[in-house]
């Protein structure tokens, strides 16, 4: 049989509802990457930000003790594969605050000095204000709380960190958004 022939069949065999019901099912199997897009696409679970933060918290905030690799790239794809999967405005700010946490407490118990890192931090901050910028103004009273004892333990990290912040803070706005 010809390839493409093959194909088209195979293809057929998903226009049932049997059919896709047994694709969905091999897709959830095949990854958790693939289950935590379930979960958050089809609201199941009790905590659909979970599976994100947990990636979030394995490539930023790795256990170096046991020689476990940093990551920006793939915490920052936990984020993206959120937005994929549901892209709520509210998650969106929730999962890029909460990297900045866990990046806040990583350099905290350790003295890293990464450039790339304390940048990748910076812009996460940035996209952070611009996610809670985009909410109603009365959904964001608790992100702007987080977002500003951020730039108050920023004073600790260096690198002109706080400056950065700060500045980013400032240019937003938004605090003086929250009073209008």
């Amino acid at each position: 049989m010809p390839r493409q022939l093959g194909a088209t069949l195979e293809l057929r065999s998903y226009t049932s509802i049997a059919g896709l019901r047994g694709l969905v099912q091999d897709l959830y199997t095949a990854s958790k990457d693939n289950q935590a897009f379930l979960h958050a696409r089809l609201g199941l679970g009790n905590d659909q930000l979970q599976p994100f933060k947990a990636s979030i918290v394995n490539w930023i905030c790795p256990d170096l003790m046991k020689n476990q690799p940093i990551s920006v790239s793939k915490a920052k794809k936990a984020i993206a594969d959120y937005k994929k999967a549901i892209g709520r405005p509210d998650g969106m700010a929730e999962l890029s605050i909460f990297y900045c946490e866990v990046a806040f407490s990583f350099l905290e118990s350790c003295s890293l000095e990464d450039e790339s890192y304390f940048a990748a931090l910076i812009r996460m901050y940035e996209r952070s204000l611009e996610f809670v910028s985009n909410l109603p103004p009365a959904e964001r009273a608790t992100y702007l709380e987080r977002l500003d004892k951020l730039r108050s333990r920023a004073r600790n990290i260096g690198w002109g960190v706080q400056d950065e912040l700060n500045s980013l803070w400032y240019a937003a706005a938004l605090d003086e958004q929250q009073t209008e």
